[in-house]
């Protein structure tokens, strides 16, 4: 049996179930999903065949039959089954009964009558980072930085490399890719991406109808203006101009849609706090991937590439931190966003708890000048951002070592970070 990596997501989950009738767990294919919900299970089904899903069509009620806690394979194939679940959970109250998971949204959502408010608790499970592939030595923690702004961290971290890294971001936090190992993790990680689209045979008819060739189209042009806040149109004109053809502006959001349903782009909001300057602050979203590893493989990409264009590869370490940080945030009961205002001031995370304690984080490659300009970037927006419950700074690096400068701010390579 193959090795299990623990995820961090199994506390989220432990702490839904205590507390939920069922627990919903979404993201993107092959990212470990149903793997992890097994741990938990009784009893499972899953709905990966057409015969099952024609069967559980007919008779959805008949899904739910089975030891408790039940897993639900991809129940967005039947997605009555939302609706049976919520009608099971209201007849036969009790926590933790059920576990759905799913690599996509409905593609009929009339279908679903109920939010799932108060029975059904709904999370979000990405690849793995840097800590649950055990690729971090976990020398920094973000819990620790929040609870003691002052601590003190210090990390040679001598095996740290930009090689490493773009090793790292290229194979990506693929289960698969992770246990096969450096010598074919890409390679896997290709496979993975190669076969994305694969929808003939697809039971839905929203994406069984897509073009695959339309949606890598698109998906270039995301990994093109990755970690920016380029406007929909931007990216819609790129792929017209790139590809010397006609796309009307609803194709494209039919196909972004469709994108973000299969958990393979996402938008990460902006900040909006309170500010002691007339700026205005910026509500543009950027856009990122669930896993960097997609934008590199549909650009053709490798490690080599990185290395050899600094300037691109910042932008593609962004995206890898701001997944690594998405992942760890939610651990810790927060978000990510970004800010931006008028004056050009930005910051590339904020990570911001339920508590009301943020941090402000810079994502540079590392480097003395890279790292002076993060800092000053972060010096400029304490001085303009209400400071409250500001729990500390910090320059996130993608290789090098972990300390803290004179100024408080903390330099942190990726590859140290973890909850």
């Amino acid at each position: 049996m193959a090795e299990y990596y623990d995820r961090l997501i199994e506390r989220i989950i432990e702490k839904k179930m205590k507390s939920s009738g069922a627990v919903a767990i979404e993201g993107p294919k092959f990212c470990g999903k149903t793997t992890t919900a097994m741990r938990y299970a009784k009893s499972d089904i899953r709905l990966n065949t057409r015969q099952r899903i024609e069967l559980a069509e007919m008779q959805p009620k008949n899904v739910l039959k089975g030891d408790k806690p039940r897993v639900i394979d991809e129940w967005q194939t039947v997605p009555d089954i939302w609706n049976e679940v919520k009608s099971w959970i209201d007849e036969n109250p009790d926590f933790g009964q059920f576990i759905l998971t799913g690599s996509s949204t409905p593609a009929d959502k009339t279908k679903i009558y109920h939010s799932g408010a108060g029975r059904i608790a709904a999370i979000t499970m990405k690849p793995m980072s840097l800590t649950e592939s055990k690729e971090s030595s976990c020398s920094v923690s973000l819990k620790e930085l929040f609870d003691n702004s002052d601590a003190e961290i210090f990390d040679e971290n001598k095996d740290s490399s930009l090689e490493r890294t773009a090793f790292l971001l290229c194979r990506g936090g693929w289960p698969l890719s992770v246990r096969a190992g450096d010598e074919i993790g890409l390679d896997v990680t290709r496979n993975y991406y190669e076969g994305l689209f694969n929808f003939e045979y697809s039971a839905n008819e929203k994406f069984r109808n897509k073009k695959p060739d339309v949606l890598r189209m698109i998906m270039r042009s995301y990994a093109r203006h990755i970690s920016t806040e380029a406007a929909a149109k931007t990216i819609r004109t790129d792929v017209i101009e790139s590809n010397n053809r006609t796309l009307d502006s609803k194709t494209m959001d039919d196909y972004t849609e469709a994108l973000k349903d299969l958990f393979i782009i996402e938008d990460i909001e902006a900040w909006n706090p309170n500010i002691r300057s007339k700026s205005a602050i910026r509500t543009t979203p950027t856009r990122h991937f669930v896993d960097t590893s997609i934008a590199t493989a549909v650009l053709d990409v490798s490690p080599a590439d990185l290395i050899n264009d600094l300037n691109s590869f910042g932008f593609f370490f962004e995206d890898m931190a701001v997944r690594d940080l998405g992942i760890y945030a939610s651990y810790l009961d927060g978000v990510v966003k970004h800010y931006r205002d008028s004056s050009g001031l930005e910051c590339d995370a904020v990570l911001h708890l339920r508590n009301g304690k943020w941090a402000s984080i810079e994502i540079k490659l590392g480097g003395e000048k890279l790292i002076e300009e993060g800092a000053a970037n972060l010096t400029k927006l304490k001085k303009t951002v209400d400071e409250n419950k500001l729990a500390f700074q910090m320059i996130l690096t993608a290789y090098g070592p972990a300390y803290q400068r004179k100024d408080g701010i903390y330099v942190v390579p990726i590859d140290c970070l973890t909850v």
